[in-house]
């Protein structure tokens, strides 16, 4: 008997990216605020931020999970009590549930906001069913599976769990060398802890080797004249492997990815989303779209690809030995802002011809057919006259070519060197809200 559709937890780095999970396939988002989450270095939300998402997401009927999955040190614990109760008393609403590893913090949420619902994150180290058993008594609603676990483990830990209690693991994104990504490396090297959202990411260093009578003397490894990155895994990827997932009881398929583009979070909250529902449509129906679910994920930056440890533990086949650079086929030009006349526009004062999420309003009154443009904010350079992309949440790309480009203040340009820039945009074929813009990277042209 098949089981129910998992969810799919998709990452966000900002307000842009979360809007574009959302948009993009999303049934949930896991976010960060400016504190208590282990990733430092993204953007994150300010509170503001945060309230403004939540609304967005609960609209269009996903779910938002805020992280608060640091180690605790006791100079953590006043601030984390006054966090969790400015998240409680969010208006117009707050989170579904907070993501937290350490007891401290946990008992902490408790106390301050009894009814949250609380995730306990994979940093916690949940390899086995006593771990879950002791935190379904606790409180907790889900449990994070370990990196480290097969799908044999996690079948075997659904059996041993009450049938409401929840389980997320893993299914796409960056893998950690260090044990449920428990790392100290950045913290050695350069102080800067991994635990306390702040990793250096020295797992993609190049090393060489010290022979401990010789001390001083580097003896490096070579794969290749630029050495050896011992430590570099390659991505996870289980796009593959949907009906082995669902069997074994997961309820949330989680991807990994709060410090990626959107770009990244739209390609793979796209495919993941189609590969779901397709599965649920049929087996059949699943195998026979499987090479566009390859095409499509090998689309967004990664370092190809393995199955982790689901179906047992990685070799050397797993790791990447000659390059710490990242596969990147395509460039994030952009997301669509809004879709409108802007007041500048020739036989035009009507600045109110915008979408509705993503259904355009054509009809701005004046009968003189004026194609609508496109509003983004640069990411990189493209120009008048480039052939590019727009990825749509419907699965279709649409190659359009770039007919012309002006400024905020209605200037036409050939081109936009400064990244940021706010564009207003004429393309062969008017997109919508919230559609991406990419083009081809020009060392994968074939």
């Amino acid at each position: 008997m098949k089981r129910e559709k998992p969810e799919l937890l998709i990452p966000a780095s900002s307000l842009e990216v979360l809007k574009t999970a959302v948009v993009f396939g999303a049934d949930a988002v896991y976010i960060g605020g400016e504190a208590f989450g282990l990733r430092a270095k993204a953007k994150n939300f300010s509170m503001e931020e945060m309230a403004e998402g939540i609304a967005f997401a609960h609209k269009h009927g996903v779910k938002v999970y805020v992280t608060a999955n640091i180690l605790a040190h006791n100079y953590d614990l006043d601030g984390a009590a006054a966090y969790f109760e400015e998240l409680k008393n969010m208006q117009p609403e707050t989170c579904d549930a907070l993501i937290i590893s350490d007891p401290g913090m946990f008992t902490i949420a408790k106390e301050v906001w009894p009814e949250v619902e609380i995730h306990i994150s994979t940093q916690a180290n949940n390899t086995n069913y006593r771990t879950y058993q002791f935190w379904w008594k606790m409180g907790a609603k889900r449990v994070v599976s370990a990196r480290e676990l097969s799908l044999r483990e996690i079948k075997g830990i659904r059996e041993h769990i009450p049938e409401e209690m929840e389980i997320e693991s893993f299914i796409h994104g960056a893998m950690c060398i260090s044990y449920s990504g428990r790392c100290l490396l950045s913290n050695y090297f350069t102080g800067r802890g991994a635990n306390q959202g702040a990793c250096t990411h020295p797992c993609r260093w190049k090393y060489a080797v010290v022979e401990e009578k010789r001390p001083g003397e580097y003896l490096p490894v070579y794969e290749n004249e630029r050495g050896t990155y011992i430590f570099n895994s390659k991505d996870l990827c289980m796009i593959e492997y949907i009906p082995e997932i669902v069997d074994a009881g997961i309820d949330s398929l989680k991807i990994e990815g709060r410090m990626k583009t959107a770009l990244y979070v739209a390609a793979v909250a796209r495919t993941y989303r189609k590969a779901l529902d397709d599965y649920f449509i049929s087996e059949d129906t699943y195998r026979a779209n499987m090479d566009w679910y390859r095409a499509e994920i090998s689309k967004c930056t990664y370092r190809q690809f393995t199955t982790g440890f689901y179906f047992g533990k990685p070799d050397e086949n797993t790791q990447i030995y000659d390059s710490n650079t990242y596969i990147n086929e395509y460039t994030y030009l952009g997301i669509v802002e809004e879709v409108a006349r802007p007041a500048w526009q020739q036989g035009s004062s009507n600045t109110e011809c915008v979408q509705d999420d993503n259904a355009v309003q054509e009809d701005c009154g004046d009968g003189k057919g004026t194609a609508l443009l496109a509003r983004i904010e640069q990411k990189n350079k493209f120009c008048v006259g480039d052939f590019i992309e727009i990825m749509k949440p419907d699965g279709s790309n649409v190659p359009v070519k770039v007919e012309a480009l002006y400024t905020d203040a209605g200037e036409a340009v050939d081109s936009a060197p400064h990244p940021k820039q706010a564009l207003w945009i004429k393309l062969s074929e008017t997109p919508a809200a919230y559609d991406l813009l990419r083009v081809k990277s020009p060392d994968t042209e074939g």
